[in-house]
């Protein structure tokens, strides 16, 4: 027993709520910040809750998470980075990879490359399975533990503490999109055994006890598409960096460019009827021209747009910038556009409101929910519709007065609705709920005559 859980070491300073701070491990199969939305939800989620006085453990497999954990960010140990590897069969430059006899650990090492081999993505189901033995094995380190997405069969029964499940949208959606767009039986066979983890997904979300996610969309959409009940679903909004994310005047515009990020090319982001509005609006505006934040695609159908219209000159793809560069960039803009045919969110349309970039965005799934009402903090069009999106740009691209007002009105509504530190505290609000009594303890209060405080009794 440590002098601090005896009672005659120095109490637990409280958090933010004046509650006992809490031991949080956040787990993500995948957490580069590069690699999607997931990696940007771990980055700063857990910076916002070690600000709020927790300690967050982010217990990640590659890519690897980038925590802002330096010196820098003042949060001292209160968060840290658990590296809890994988195969990383899909690295670069060696994607599919064969690994060598020598680097097989245990069985679930096994599983991982025979999922591979047989067309399957096997990352959600090893990782929850390490994730589970880890987690036993450090049985009382934690308060909380909260997955961002996993939905593995191992994380069902017991993991050492409370589980709590963030699901930004079901993968079932990006699923059927892929389907609905893909030609030839073949290639819809591929589909289908690539997402076959989604059946996992959907029998380990029936059984959870509370589920995180980030919008009234998703909400519905976990409701319909993997059959959790409305009572154990809660939303807490995701948002920006406003600091980071922040108008800069002496930043100058480039005349037409339009901005969109875009990790993958797959159907869900609608990249190609940006590309085929891109060729529409040229024909009036020769200067308009598109930077997408992400990997230009060698093949596809945004390749075949590309090259179709015209466009290789056009049409400009960045991909591993700073945060800083990234920042200057959607500065950079006269347009941010979001063109996805589905969000469970929308991270790129909070960032580019929030510095005061004005956006186009479509209706698809909860990018309304964040980018608010056409005409007064956005111009919206339908999705998947090309013409749409260019009559959209046109209007932008032509009205300095307009892009103006929607900037400052869209950056407005980020700092209302959309910040970090707003999700730190409805989510760590979430945590108290499902640990029960102990979480909602005053930090200086002992929890009896000994003077042992709530936050030491693991360490006797």
């Amino acid at each position: 027993m440590t002098a601090e859980a005896s009672g005659t070491g120095p109490r637990p300073e409280p958090a933010a709520d004046g509650l006992r701070p809490l031991r949080i491990a956040l787990l993500t199969y995948k957490g580069n910040p590069f690699c999607g939305g997931q990696g940007v939800y771990v980055r700063h989620l857990s910076r916002e809750l070690a600000r709020l006085g927790h300690r967050v453990e982010v217990i990640g497999a590659q890519p690897y998470p980038v925590l802002d954990d330096g010196p820098d960010h003042g949060l001292g140990d209160r968060l840290s980075l658990t590296e809890l590897p994988s195969l990383d069969l899909y690295r670069q430059p060696d994607p599919f990879r064969t690994p060598k006899r020598d680097e097989y650990r245990d069985w679930v090492d096994a599983l991982e490359v025979g999922t591979m081999w047989t067309g399957g993505f096997p990352e959600p189901l090893t990782f929850s399975l390490r994730a589970r033995r880890h987690l036993r094995a450090r049985r009382g380190d934690f308060d909380v533990v909260h997955d961002n997405q996993t939905l593995g069969y191992g994380l069902l029964g017991d993991v050492g503490a409370p589980l709590v499940t963030t699901v930004h949208h079901p993968i079932t959606v990006d699923r059927q999109l892929e389907l609905d767009a893909a030609e030839g039986w073949k290639r819809r066979y591929s589909v289908r055994r690539w997402y076959a983890f989604t059946r996992m997904q959907k029998r380990v979300a029936r059984r959870l006890p509370s589920v995180l996610t980030v919008s009234g969309t998703s909400r519905q959409e976990i409701m319909d598409h993997l059959g959790v009940r409305g009572d154990r679903i809660h939303v807490v909004h995701i948002g920006a960096d406003t600091d980071l994310f922040s108008p800069d005047p002496s930043v100058p515009k480039m005349p037409g460019r339009i901005v969109t990020t875009s990790s993958a090319d797959v159907p869900l982001k609608g990249l190609v009827f940006l590309v085929e509005a891109l060729a529409k609006v040229r024909t009036e505006q020769p200067a308009a021209h598109l930077v997408v934040v992400g990997k230009r695609p060698a093949e596809g159908p945004v390749a075949q747009a590309i090259e179709r219209y015209g466009l290789e000159d056009a049409v400009e793809f960045v991909k591993g910038i700073s945060d800083a560069e990234l920042v200057d960039l959607v500065r950079s803009a006269e347009v941010a556009c979001v063109p996805s045919l589905y969000e469970g969110f929308s991270l790129p349309a909070a960032e580019a409101m929030a510095t005061g970039t004005a956006l186009l965005a479509t209706t698809g799934g909860a990018v309304p929910e964040v980018a608010g009402p056409d005409g007064e903090t956005c111009l919206a069009v339908p999705p998947g519709d090309a013409g749409a999106l260019a009559a959209g740009l046109n209007r932008l691209l032509g009205d300095r007065q307009l892009r103006a007002r929607l900037g400052a009105a869209g950056r407005e509504r980020v700092l209302r609705h959309f910040t970090w530190a707003r999700a730190a505290e409805g989510t760590a609000a979430r945590y108290r709920e499902a640990i029960g009594p102990s979480a909602t303890v005053p930090a200086t209060t002992p929890t009896s005559d000994t003077g042992v405080y709530p936050e030491s009794r693991a360490t006797c």
